[in-house]
């Protein structure tokens, strides 16, 4: 543990030493990102014959969604924000545009905390509604977007910072709390900043706009190294998964909403509704009442494909009857699984003693695990479909969603019962406490087994 901890700190002060050839790093990333998001817009859409290795679309495809993004999400437990602070392409562009911005002070709208949650929201909703996972053109708009938002408030706000990273990115909320479970972390000596006293120091340059001497958590560090050896007080070390989750993350009501609510329920229904008959009954069900009171024009498919998909070219249209019924199904998923698992953690909060106006949210960080594999899960998807498109075997593939959804559970409910005894609960007071939260769980695990056994 000691060499650990040696090897942990040595590479911390690596990466201070070699912020340049970091920063070149990123530049490089920022070029294949171009490169993937804007070529294939000029490019033929892929028949049923286009390859990985024959059709650049298809690449491109395999590229964002088979890789790209599902091991992003992996890489926040193992790594914490390591993507952000070594590779990610936006906040590369964004800090750049920042450094020759107008350089304006952060208005209070920016910084308001629900911002992650709405973000997130409104980015898969929308990516849903014009095919992202499919469509170049979608693509370019979805990413490319986000892209742009990232270099305007970089250019308007702060001065060499991430204004766009630490309040704006649809997914920051998400890698916040995903990494909370890293084994590693920047740890500040707060005895060692102060006996460091007012002795002349170069000012560190913390791009996420950190306050690095009250430092605790993983959560909101992009790990880029740079406060390495400040006041010879902050170190990178290793640390137990479990730490932030269990003696540090006080959550918040935005962060309970975005792990209930967005991971585990909105994103579910993202992924489920394509597959689902009960979304084709609804639309049936829709369109017949429609035709019967004589109201046609939701069954036009003729709305634009920034709107809604529209590739009439390969017969494949949303029409407006289409649009609101995903919109629906989603909302709908949303509310049924988060409904349920707020209902949980509220019961469970209430036979639990030291409640408090912290204390639910404190209780729901423990369903970080869960949430963090359905949104895999629902990611991989995509790698699998592609994977099956090139002929790879992947009858594996169900084994391995259902272990890692099971590791997943019993990891989340492992931290919902640490938490519950860190607020003095006897163990017949937390046994009791754990079957709402176990029931609140059955919705969530019960999408999953309909996506990919009995649909």
């Amino acid at each position: 543990m000691i060499a650990l901890s040696h090897a942990t700190f040595a590479f911390g002060d690596f990466l201070r030493r070699h912020q340049r050839a970091l920063r070149q790093l990123q530049w490089g990333v920022v070029l294949v990102y171009v490169a993937l998001i804007v070529v294939p817009v000029f490019l033929p859409l892929p028949d049923e014959h286009a390859r990985v290795f024959n059709h650049l679309t298809v690449a491109a495809q395999f590229a964002f969604w088979g890789i790209w993004w599902p091991f992003v999400l992996v890489s926040m437990p193992l790594l914490g924000r390591a993507w952000c602070g070594w590779l990610c392409p936006e906040g590369m562009l964004t800090e750049w545009a920042s450094e020759r911005g107008r350089g304006r002070p952060i208005p209070r709208w920016v910084r308001w905390r629900g911002w992650p949650l709405v973000a997130f929201a409104l980015t898969t909703v929308y990516g849903q509604l014009v095919s992202v996972y499919q469509y170049p053109l979608a693509v370019l708009l979805v990413l490319g977007g986000s892209t742009a938002g990232a270099i305007v408030v970089g250019f308007w706000f702060g001065r060499s910072k991430r204004v766009w990273c630490r309040y704006l990115c649809p997914v920051n909320g998400v890698f916040t709390v995903l990494a909370k479970l890293a084994p590693w972390r920047y740890r500040v000596d707060e005895q060692q900043w102060r006996r460091h006293g007012n002795a002349r120091v170069i000012p560190v340059n913390c791009a996420p706009l950190l306050p690095l001497r009250h430092m605790q958590g993983a959560g909101d560090c992009h790990m880029c190294g740079r406060c390495s050896g400040h006041r010879d007080a902050i170190a990178l070390v290793p640390r137990s998964v479990e730490e932030e989750i269990v003696e540090i993350a006080p959550g918040d009501r935005w962060q309970t909403a975005l792990i209930v609510f967005g991971m585990m329920g909105l994103a579910v229904g993202a992924f489920l509704w394509s597959a689902s008959p009960w979304f084709v009954a609804a639309k049936q069900w829709a369109a017949t009442w429609l035709i019967e009171h004589d109201i046609y024009w939701p069954l036009n498919d003729n709305a634009p494909w920034w709107l809604l998909t529209h590739y009439p070219e390969v017969a494949d249209s949303f029409s407006w009857l289409d649009g609101a019924t995903i919109v629906g199904f989603i909302a709908a998923s949303a509310a049924v699984i988060g409904g349920a698992l707020l209902a949980a953690l509220w019961l469970a909060d209430r036979l639990l003693p030291g409640r408090d106006a912290l204390s639910l949210h404190r209780l729901a960080q423990g369903l970080i695990p869960a949430a963090g594999s359905g949104v895999f899960l629902g990611l991989s998807a995509t790698t699998i479909t592609l994977l099956k498109h090139e002929s790879v075997p992947v009858g594996w593939a169900n084994d391995a969603r259902f272990t890692l959804l099971a590791l997943a559970l019993a990891w989340s409910l492992r931290l919902l019962w640490r938490l519950a005894g860190r607020r003095g609960a006897s163990l017949a007071r937390r046994g009791v406490a754990m079957l709402p939260l176990l029931a609140g769980l059955a919705p969530f695990a019960t999408a999953w087994w309909l996506l990919f056994v009995a649909w």
